[in-house]
């Protein structure tokens, strides 16, 4: 069994790159700048941003799905970040070093299972999740604060491995 994580598509948020503070603030958003190395994981690039670093805060529905499993949280998105390429049988280190919270859904949308991964454990939590056939995806969100951090999808193991 083969799974596949990419980052989120820059071109979703890249018409908020470009807003004043102001058009941000009525669109629910805000720009912020990083002040640590740990702690700003950007979505799109799926790494810690720098500190100084400048990032747009936002709501994002990460499982859109009709239902009572439709799951919206805030993120990070980096103006400067360059999209992550795919990770196959395994995670980046911005989310193989945090707690994970693994959620199995069906392809109804539908909570199958889930786990707590702790730090470097969440290779084999994802793979006793998808050893259940029916589950169809999992979604990895930051225990500690419950953000959404990726989408982890089953794959033919094609794809070449990122470097």
């Amino acid at each position: 069994m083969t799974y596949t994580l990419t980052g989120l598509p820059r071109q979703a948020f890249e018409h908020f790159f470009g807003m004043t503070d102001a058009e941000l603030a009525a669109a629910g958003a805000r720009r912020i700048i990083a002040d640590a190395e740990r702690g700003f994981p950007c979505r799109i690039g799926l790494r810690d941003a720098h500190a100084g670093e400048p990032l747009i805060l936002l709501n994002y529905v990460n499982h859109d799905v009709p239902g009572p499993f439709r799951t919206a949280y805030a993120i990070y998105v980096g103006p400067q970040s360059e999209p992550a390429l795919p990770f196959v049988d395994r995670l980046p280190d911005t989310l193989d070093s945090r707690a994970l919270s693994l959620r199995g859904f069906d392809a109804d949308g539908l909570i199958v299972d889930a786990k707590l991964a702790h730090p470097g454990d969440g290779d084999m939590a994802i793979r006793l999740l998808f050893a259940d056939t029916r589950v169809a995806c999992i979604l990895a969100h930051f225990a500690a604060y419950g953000c959404f951090a990726a989408q982890i999808e089953r794959s033919d193991g094609a794809m070449e491995k990122a470097a």
